[in-house]
């Protein structure tokens, strides 16, 4: 069972809630009267939150990371920003970890280049650096930098490590550089909302399960939007440390800010066992303290679960889809065909119920979620004396770091997985974002893994290629490895296991990762390969912009998958502009070709031409403009000129800060929506120059049409919210309207950053200034 509040509640002594409809019997339970702003200091949120606050008031913090952490797809780009706003050295523990982009098989020899860049930067500027295979981004850091009461930042969605007591923020690169460069994290104080735990799970019931049944009850209602999420409650100490790693991880997809857990024993035994007994101290809520809202998880009324395509959200229990089989897939292949359109490619998961049963053609255990220890274990465990097939089912197991794969096999796991016919990999992502395991057209791959969106596993509807991918637990994967490829719950399989306890071997690391922090040597030179390429120069804004609409996409939701695809897309992540041109490549093709031409217009611009001869039909929509405004003409020549794109929710997903630079460097100006999915999307739209609009009503505008906003330096100027603008219709006669367009929160240094064009241009400003 999985239960939202309606409000807020008090929690006493760390077991008793108290709903805010109750709140009188604070008084009689505690002997003094129920005061909520006080109470609210009882979180272990607030007291984190505190410590790392630079600023004199709560409300608005200013925070600072004790580390950071970026992969392979996100290093470059912040590395290179950083030294294009005056880095000069990591002034925190920088972890670059090879986890993403560790096969050389796509792009030549781009993704080693990188590598190689990182490990210079590492030199240059005193950075940790984990080379490929050895561990992937969250397993490092859950073993070696996780402590107690810390902060984290990383610049991939999944950077949490609440459960090791440290709150962890994923954002885009434009946060991290301002980390580096030793400014702070601003941020409204966010709500707290208590995840409250009871009971202990099943045998058969792993993390993933868990950590499903929670997304799936609070993810459509955004109950726990831009809010941390505090573990509390005896539940907690009914799992080990590793399982509890295994649900926080997934906090992501609940689309919180971040996740914080009470400490127990467990947790000393952890930090003890990787050799950093020192980073712990016990973490419980006050005696009395105040959540925005609790989500009430009884633990042992959870099921083995399945998230079905295409969202971690998309949840049931394996035995309740296996009982409506037809009817549940019916629905994804209609999603399915609302996504892509069956003109483009066809998928269909009812064929593939043989007598009663789903056959399942692939399977994976992979990364942060699912290559843990105990989760591998418990896979090879059910899989011991058992047989995978020689038919289309297929099993991948990817421990998630160098020690957890030795210890693995000092376990004699590995040969149990091998001898079940599973093959076993090197620390690697790639299954999570398309990488790696992409599986063949119209087949179905369950996966212990992160994500499921639309493509993200690597098909490419354009191409006539669609597959998809089902999220399970590793016990449940391991059951229906077991059982042929037929879907299975865990129930009944390995429930008498008791997993043996881990032993951590830190030798791979010692020989292999490169420690510099504390050390920079600012004399050793960063190592170029040929992708990797500066930012290209980018304008301040002007008083007033015009926009052209070049997408307008009308999904409830769109991703930052759709906004930039993953996969193999992301070898060019090095070269911002040969990255852009994929940027809506698998929602929306023509928009590059689109943004490119709007672009070529403020290039003319720049350059001190008139744009208007360049293009006809901006020269009706300025004649019209004109003649509404009572004006005799617009001064085109200081009016900046960019692409725009409509999004009804954007930025569900990956922190990548590339689905905002992407439309930056392709001359885009602005964001429209009708409201943002993540903080972390937002804050990359305003880090790389381009406005977050806000649009209560239903567009009236169509691609192709301009949208004229009149002194939007002067509304950023004056902390204004609202803004008039004129929406030109292109077509006949050009018709005009107007609409009331508002911008979406901004701290004083973001619009500082929007009105400089980029948070590159924003730096150097500042470092000229002082």
């Amino acid at each position: 069972m999985v239960k939202l509040y309606d409000g807020g509640a008090y929690l006493l002594h760390g077991t008793e809630l108290v709903p805010d409809q109750e709140a009188d019997k604070v008084a009689a339970l505690t002997g003094k009267a129920a005061d909520k702003a006080e109470a609210k200091k009882g979180t272990i949120a607030y007291s984190i939150l505190k410590n790392h606050n630079t600023s004199d008031q709560m409300d608005h913090l200013k925070l600072r990371f004790d580390s950071m952490a970026s992969h392979d797809i996100t290093f470059v780009g912040i590395i290179q920003t950083a030294r294009a706003s005056g880095l000069k050295e990591f002034p925190i523990p920088y972890i670059m970890t090879n986890c993403h982009n560790s096969l050389c098989a796509v792009g030549g020899t781009i993704n080693e280049d990188d590598h190689v860049f990182g490990l210079s930067a590492a030199k240059k500027y005193g950075g940790i650096f984990v080379p490929p295979h050895i561990a992937v981004i969250h397993q490092y850091m859950r073993e070696m930098m996780a402590g107690c009461g810390r902060m984290i930042l990383g610049s991939d969605s999944h950077t949490r490590y609440g459960a090791l007591g440290t709150m962890a923020i994923g954002e885009g690169g434009g946060e991290l550089v301002k980390q580096l460069l030793c400014d702070t994290y601003d941020v409204a104080y966010p709500g707290v909302v208590a995840i409250y735990l009871t009971g202990s799970p099943a045998p058969s019931v792993g993390p993933h399960d868990v950590a499903l049944a929670i997304i799936g009850a609070v993810f459509k209602s955004g109950y726990v939007k831009n809010k941390i999420m505090e573990f509390v409650g005896p539940g907690v100490s009914s799992m080990d440390t590793d399982y509890r790693n295994g649900v926080d991880v997934m906090t992501t997809e609940t689309t919180c800010l971040s996740s914080i857990w009470r400490t127990d024993e467990d947790t000393k035994a952890y930090l003890d066992l990787h050799g950093r007994g020192d980073a712990y101290k016990e973490l419980n809520p006050g005696e009395v303290a105040y959540y925005d809202g609790v989500v009430y998880v009884d633990l042992s009324t959870i099921k083995p679960m399945i998230a079905l395509p295409f969202h971690p959200s998309n949840t049931y229990e394996i035995d309740e889809l296996n009982n409506n089989l037809g009817d549940i897939l019916r629905t994804v292949e209609q999603e399915a065909e609302r996504i892509v359109g069956s003109s483009k490619a066809n998928l269909s998961l009812t064929d593939k119920i043989v007598d009663g049963k789903l056959m399942v053609q692939q399977g994976v255990i992979a990364g942060c979620a699912g290559g843990n220890y105990s989760n591998v274990m418990a896979a090879a465990n059910i899989l011991t004396g058992k047989n995978c097939g020689n038919d289309i089912f297929n099993l991948s197991v990817y421990p998630s770091s160098q020690p957890v794969y030795m210890d693995l096999v000092k376990k004699g796991a590995i040969s149990e997985l091998m001898a079940a016919g599973a093959t076993v990999r090197t620390a690697f992502c790639g299954p999570c974002f398309g990488a790696g395991d992409t599986p063949s057209n119209n087949s179905l791959s369950i996966r212990h893994t992160t994500r499921n969106f639309p493509n993200r596993e690597g098909s490419k509807p354009g191409s006539g290629q669609i597959s998809c991918v089902a999220l399970m637990d590793a016990r449940s994967i391991a059951a229906t490895a077991a059982n042929g490829g037929y879907l299975t719950s865990a129930e009944g399989y390995g429930e008498d296991y008791q997993i043996p306890s881990y032993k951590f071997d830190l030798s791979s690391y010692e020989r292999r990762v490169y420690q510099g922090f504390g050390n920079a040597q600012p004399e050793v030179p960063l190592i170029y390969g040929p992708n990797i390429k500066d930012w290209p120069a980018m304008s301040a804004l002007t008083d007033n912009i015009i926009l052209r609409v070049c997408s307008k996409i009308m999904d409830p939701v769109t991703t930052t998958d759709e906004l930039i695809p993953s996969g193999e897309t992301s070898s060019y992540r090095s070269n911002p502009l040969g990255l852009a041109e994929f940027t809506l490549s698998r929602r929306d093709p023509e928009y590059v070709e689109r943004s490119k031409k709007v672009n070529e217009l403020e290039q003319v611009r720049k350059a001190g031409a008139c744009p208007l001869e360049a293009d006809r039909s901006l020269e009706s929509a300025c004649k019209t403009l004109a003649a509404y405004l009572n004006q005799p003409e617009l001064n085109v020549r200081e009016t900046e000129i960019g692409s725009m794109i409509y999004a009804v929710k954007p930025g569900d997903g990956s922190a990548r800060e590339q689905a905002a630079s992407c439309q930056r460097v392709l001359g885009g100006l602005a964001n429209i929506a009708k409201e943002y999915a993540t903080k972390r999307y937002r804050s990359n739209v305003m880090n790389w120059g381009m406005l977050p609009f806000l649009l209560e009503t239903e567009p009236d505008f169509e691609v192709g049409d301009f949208i004229y906003v009149p002194g939007i330096r002067k509304a950023l100027d004056g902390d204004m919210n609202h803004i008039p603008a004129y929406v030109v219709k292109n077509e006949v006669g050009n018709p005009i309207h107007e609409i009331e367009l508002h911008i979406a929160d901004m701290t004083p240094e973001e619009r500082e950053i929007v009105k400089a064009g980029c948070l590159i241009n924003y730096n150097r400003n500042k470092n000229q200034q002082q």
